[in-house]
């Protein structure tokens, strides 16, 4: 664990708002941290891209970050994690770099008791195995299964989250991996809009199986690297806003994410 300086802001960027649900924890869990958070909303989604497309979408996302002071970055997407997170780190080698799948991974090896543990995702990341290698650096023996779950974010964005329609792709989804014999223990929400739909999918799975919500365990890995400094109680920090395209939707969409109303005017456009 490394202790820094509490000069300056945490600096967060996804593909567009999903990422907000990070940002939401992060703030959660460090109340009087500042933040910027970038959504790069005018190249979303990362998702279907190539790993060398996401990988420079997200260099360049990092440098409009770091221009503006932040001391500490966070990948808050899945699918930039798998792609980029070692080339962010080669790049800035002084400035720590966390992504959201290791945080992701730790949580369900430590939270699997068969481990054999489900991982959902985007396209992106279940077809790069990001998930199934994270799982089993850390647990070799544990078996992975990945799937697909592309209408989630369709749902999430639409602000669908709770209901018949969200339950029924849920259990269409799902279903077939739970409903068999030696099915696995424990789920990953291996993308950021999919905390939004977390009710509709525990309402479908089998009691017994955990949840791990890559939001949550992404913003406990960035209080450990602060040193488990929560802030000054009662203080609030701020957050500036920054989008490549759309802020008038990237505030109506991300309010929901976010949890409270975030308004388009301050929303600031910017070039990559």
């Amino acid at each position: 664990m490394t202790r820094h300086s509490s000069i300056g802001p945490i600096g967060v960027f996804d593909s567009g708002v999903g990422g907000l649900t990070v940002l939401r924890a992060l703030r959660s869990v460090s109340p009087a941290e500042n933040f910027i958070y970038l959504g790069d909303t005018a190249r979303l989604p990362y998702g279907t891209k190539s790993a060398a497309s996401v990988a420079r979408y997200s260099l360049q996302c990092a440098d409009a970050l770091i221009q503006r002071g932040v001391r500490l970055l966070v990948v808050a997407c899945n699918t930039a994690s798998a792609a980029a997170l070692d080339a962010l780190r080669l790049h800035h080698p002084s400035m720590p770099v966390i992504g959201v799948i290791e945080p992701g991974a730790r949580a369900a090896v430590a939270a699997s008791v068969s481990q054999h543990i489900a991982v959902i995702a985007t396209e992106g990341t279940t077809a790069g195995g990001a998930y199934q290698m994270a799982i089993q650096r850390l647990n070799p023996c544990a078996r992975v299964t990945s799937l697909a779950c592309s209408l989630f974010v369709s749902l999430a964005e639409e602000g669908w989250t709770e209901g018949p329609i969200a339950e029924l792709v849920a259990r269409r989804y799902l279903e077939p991996i739970f409903a068999q014999a030696g099915a696995p223990d424990t789920l990953v929400l291996g993308c950021t809009h999919f905390p939004a739909l977390a009710a509709a999918i525990r309402a479908v799975l089998p009691r017994q199986v955990a949840i791990v919500d890559s939001a949550a365990t992404t913003a406990a890995a960035v209080l450990e690297e602060l040193g488990g400094a929560a802030g000054a109680a009662g203080v609030s920090g701020k957050v500036r806003w920054l989008a490549t395209d759309g802020a008038a939707r990237f505030a109506r969409v991300g309010s929901a994410f976010l949890g409270e109303t975030l308004r388009a005017e301050s929303v600031e456009s910017i070039d990559l």
